[in-house]
Order: C-alpha cells, then structure tokens, then sequence
C-alpha cells in the first residue's frame, strides 16, 4: 500500500518543527555566552526534553509507516533518511546543552576574550544546519553538497580558535579554565557542523539512492 501525500507531509512538518527548535538551541547557546546571561543557557537546557520527545515521536512515525506501507524505492529512502536526520538533530541539540553549560560554568569567572570567533563559527554551522534540512524538504541535492564543502570552514575555524586558546594557557595561566572551557565549546560548534554534514549526506543518498559517507576513506576520493 503506498504511503499517502499527507503522511509524508506530517512526517516533513514534524521534522521541521525538531529542526526548528535545535537551530533555537544552537543560537541561544551562544548568544547566552555572549551576552552573560544564565536565562537564555537554563532555557536552551530544558527545551533539550521537547527535542528528544520529537526525536521519539519521528521514529515511531517512520516505524509505523513502514510496517503499514511496506515503502520501497524513494518512499522507504526518505523515511530512513527522516530517521537518520532526527538522530544528528538530536545529537547536534545534545551539542547545544553542552555548549550552555560551559557558558554557565564561565560566568564564574571574569571575561577573557571577545567571543566574535565562536559566534561566526555558530552562524556558519546554524546555516549549515538549516540548509541541510532544507535540501531535505526540497530534496535538493545541490544544496546538499553545498553544505557538506562548507564543513571545512567550521574546521577551519575551530582548528584557529584551538590553537589561539592553547597560546593563551599557555603565556597567561591565570586563564587556563577559561580557554579550556572556551576549547570544548568550539569544538562541540564543530561537531555540529559535521552533524549538518551527516545530514547532507543523507538527502543525496535520498535522492540519488548513492551512499556518500567515508567516501573518501573507501575510495581514496571526495565524492
């Protein structure tokens, strides 16, 4: 029995409403250790539960849908690929907690630097992240592979931050918890780029039924 129009398009709006709130979570992570304010961290916490209860929600749709439809060809590809994006959702909104933790950890403790590196990295890998989901909806394989080049920028940046901060710890020992607690928050930033990536992937293999991940480990090439 093939699936119907409207479920596919319950399945897409539910998925978009997770995307939704974990862009929220990515933005106010950093925005809370930008502008010092414990509310906008305690908040990106707590709506971690409203997150995870739709990561639940969508696979028990995308189980459903395939023990009633039994779908086959693109219909049974964009249910998985629906199932894989909400577990990177989930994992890229863990990444988010994180991030607003440390930031409660450092209003401890007196400011080191200006923080304009992790935001441009936080907006790129937001971007990256809305794209991704995007390519999804729209099934849009250009975009997809737009967002899996952009990836090495984020590393890009993470690897200059890293490598800034441990200069700072070590000629300025007195800011060694801050520069620690600033590293693991870039690089959970990068991790979420390759989240967005992750998910890219997927709509390719979506749309053109070709498995792109580790690629280049398989072949020796980019794909």
């Amino acid at each position: 029995m093939a699936i119907r129009d409207d479920e596919l398009k319950h399945l897409k709006e539910m998925i978009l409403k997770m995307a939704s709130l974990v862009e929220s979570s990515i933005r106010d992570s950093i925005r809370a250790l930008v502008t010092q304010e414990p509310s906008i961290a305690n908040a990106v916490i707590t709506a971690d539960h409203t997150i995870n209860a739709f990561d639940v929600q969508i696979d028990e749709e995308c189980i459903r849908l395939i023990a009633r439809r039994q779908p086959v060809g693109r219909d049974l590809r964009f249910i998985t690929t629906g199932m894989k994006i909400t577990s990177d959702l989930e994992r890229i909104a863990d990444h988010a907690v994180n991030i607003a933790e440390r930031a409660l950890k450092l209003f401890e403790v007196h400011p080191m630097k200006a923080y304009s590196d992790l935001s441009r990295m936080r907006e790129i890998a937001q971007r990256m992240v809305k794209d991704a989901i995007d390519s999804f909806v729209n099934e849009d394989k250009a975009l997809a592979q737009e967002v899996i080049d952009r990836d090495a920028e984020v590393d890009d940046l993470n690897s200059s931050v890293v490598n800034e901060l441990m200069l700072v710890m070590t000629k300025e020992p007195g800011n060694i918890v801050q520069a620690s607690q600033l590293i693991y928050i870039s690089r959970n930033i990068e991790r979420i780029g390759d989240h967005a990536t992750n998910i890219a992937e997927m709509v390719i293999y979506m749309v053109d039924g070709r498995i792109v991940r580790h690629m280049a480990d398989i072949t020796g090439q980019t794909p």
